[in-house]
Parts: C-alpha cells; structure tokens; sequence
C-alpha cells in the first residue's frame, strides 16, 4: 500500500480534530522558514530554535481559532515571529541583527562571492531593526508581500513603503562600505 501525501488543507482539519501526527506533518512543512523567521529577529540560532518550537507549541494551541480557509504559512509565521520578538525583549537583547544565518544560506542561483554576502550583511546590520525584518522576510524569506504584511502585522502597503525606503537605505549603506 503506497501512502498518499495530504494536502496542507487535510493536515489542517485532522489537526484541528487533535490528530497530533498531522501537525507533526504540518511542523515539518513550516520549520525552516519559522526557524529563519525566529533568526532574523533574534539574531542568536538557540533563541531563534527556542521561539519557532514555542510558536508551534502556540500554534498547536491556538489551531480551534485558524480561520478555515486561509492559509497556514502567515499565520504561523506571525505567532513565530511574535514569540521571537516577545524573547528578544525578555533577554533585554537591543544589539543589531547580524543575519548571520542569511549569510550563510545563499540564495536560489546565487554565486556571489563570500565576501560579498559579508559585506551585505554587515550593511545589513548597520539598518534599524524595522528595515533588517522587512527585507528579510521579503528577500531572505522569500515571503510574498502578503505574507510579510501577515508575518508583520502590517497592511500590505505598508510592507511596500517600508521595503522601498529599506532598500534605500541598504544602497546607502553598501556605497557606504
């Protein structure tokens, strides 16, 4: 007998129904990008591990409330990314996020040199906080503008203007350099 691979609409409503084994399979989607989502605003790998598994947890917790229909990805994405936030100011952290794992994951087709992803992320370093999220969750995430809206909790017009003057800002910075 060959097993069939559930739809993420599927994996949902068994998981809603307490089926642990389906959000298990939902986790596994999703655990990458909330892991990366957790990095970019800690900026520490063991916060970031630490707030993506507590997000799930919350997730898990707060499943009876998703809205049937809507998709999964920004709304767990915005409690990862709320927890994230939420331990970043218990530790008292204010230091500026290196984006140390985008520096290290290259992107789709990429091959510049390591000293450039350096120097870009160094620059993307020196940017306030507000700038270094929205342009990672839209470049480094990969996340559409409607999913960085949701993650953000922001409107998606928003996510543009913050992103036009983000990147503005980062090609001050690398001419900077």
């Amino acid at each position: 007998m060959v097993a069939r691979v559930l739809a993420e609409d599927e994996l949902i409503a068994q998981a809603r129904r307490g089926d642990a084994a389906a959000y298990a399979g939902l986790v596994r989607r999703h655990q990458e990008v909330a892991f990366r989502t957790a990095m970019l605003i800690t900026g520490h790998a063991q916060d970031a591990e630490e707030a993506a598994q507590d997000g799930f947890v919350k997730a898990w917790r707060a499943l009876p409330r998703f809205r049937e229909g809507e998709p999964l990805r920004p709304w767990l994405l915005t409690i990862v990314a709320n927890e994230a936030r939420n331990r970043r100011r218990a530790a008292g952290r204010r230091e500026h996020l290196a984006l140390r794992a985008a520096a290290q994951l290259p992107a789709a087709g990429e091959t510049a040199p390591a000293h450039d992803r350096d120097a870009l992320a160094a620059a993307l370093g020196r940017l306030r906080e507000e700038d270094r999220v929205v342009i990672g969750c839209r470049y480094l995430l990969d996340l559409s503008e409607a999913e960085t809206a949701a993650a953000l909790g922001v409107a998606r017009g928003t996510v543009k203007s913050r992103l036009s003057r983000a990147l503005a800002r980062l090609r001050e910075e690398v001419r900077d350099d």
